[in-house]
């Protein structure tokens, strides 16, 4: 039993309080979102979400349920702080092992967050200084817009992300319910790169399409999308009406399914000229 579970009992002055067994499943999830340096930490009665954004036009949030916590505690209906998802990350792995156990705490604004991680009887304590949360963009990505939703292996598409031309500036994404019904483009120094994958393939799980859809990202947009690609089991894709990309990763968590949600903006409109 960790040294830290035997002392996990609740600070009086920690707006929010958490304890785990082992760092591994929270450690995935952050390194997972770190394409950027500073996240915004919610924590809520239903547990920890933790969001990075680029240049308005890209977003990703992990969401660690509370009952993968051993221990969580919130005295606040909602507590919001800016931290520096590196430094999190690089304190998180101080032992370099996933037998690390940790509490978590956090005072309120203008306090650091605070960090005990033990492991093997060696405790180590960290403070890391905490930010006011600006206000993230809310991509207002309800079901009621969506248009089309696959869901597939995440195998599957990490090898079509292998395939696609890497020096192109734009990715295309086609979603439809007639053929070709699931298609990736790519146009890059070697040419065109067009992936098809039909609706009966054994790639795709779900395929719920009502209308065409063509919609273009930058690729430099999508590309930190493949980090939450690499740890998750499944991933589901969905467009809405406003052309809006999101990535829904299923990732393992023990006994749990944890989930990263990456959006990102289209570039312009199919037939009209790119947007910076």
């Amino acid at each position: 039993m960790s040294i830290l579970s035997q002392n996990a009992d609740v600070e009086d002055d920690c707006l929010f309080e958490a304890y785990l067994d082992s760092v591994k499943n929270i450690s995935v999830l952050l390194k997972a979102v770190n394409f950027k340096d500073n996240g915004i930490c919610f924590a809520t009665d239903k547990g920890l979400k933790v969001t990075v954004e680029d240049s308005k036009c890209v977003q990703a949030s992990a969401f660690i349920q509370r009952e993968v916590f051993q221990h969580y505690t919130l005295n606040d209906e909602q507590v919001v702080f800016k931290v520096n998802i590196s430094v999190l990350v690089e304190c998180l792995n101080i032992f370099g092992g996933s037998a690390t156990a940790l509490k978590m705490c956090y005072q309120g604004y203008g306090f650091p967050l605070t960090l005990l991680l033990e492991e093997g009887g060696v405790i180590t304590d960290c403070s890391i200084r905490t930010l006011e949360a600006e206000e993230i963009l809310d991509f207002n990505f309800s079901a009621a817009n969506v248009l089309n939703k696959i869901i597939l292996r995440s195998e599957c598409l990490k090898e079509v992300f292998a395939e696609l031309d890497t020096s192109s500036d734009l990715i295309e994404i086609l979603l439809s319910p007639d053929p070709p019904y699931f298609r990736i483009t790519t146009a890059g120094t070697a040419g065109d790169t067009k992936i098809d994958i039909p609706k009966n393939s054994d790639m795709i799980e779900t395929f719920q399409c009502t209308t065409l859809a063509t919609s273009r990202y930058k690729l430099s947009h999508v590309k930190p999308s493949s980090k939450s690609l690499a740890v998750s089991q499944k991933v589901s894709i969905r467009t809405d009406d406003r052309g809006l990309l999101c990535f829904q990763y299923m990732i393992p968590a023990d006994n749990h399914t944890c989930f990263i949600e990456y959006c990102c903006t289209p570039v312009a409109d199919i037939d009209g000229e790119y947007d910076e």
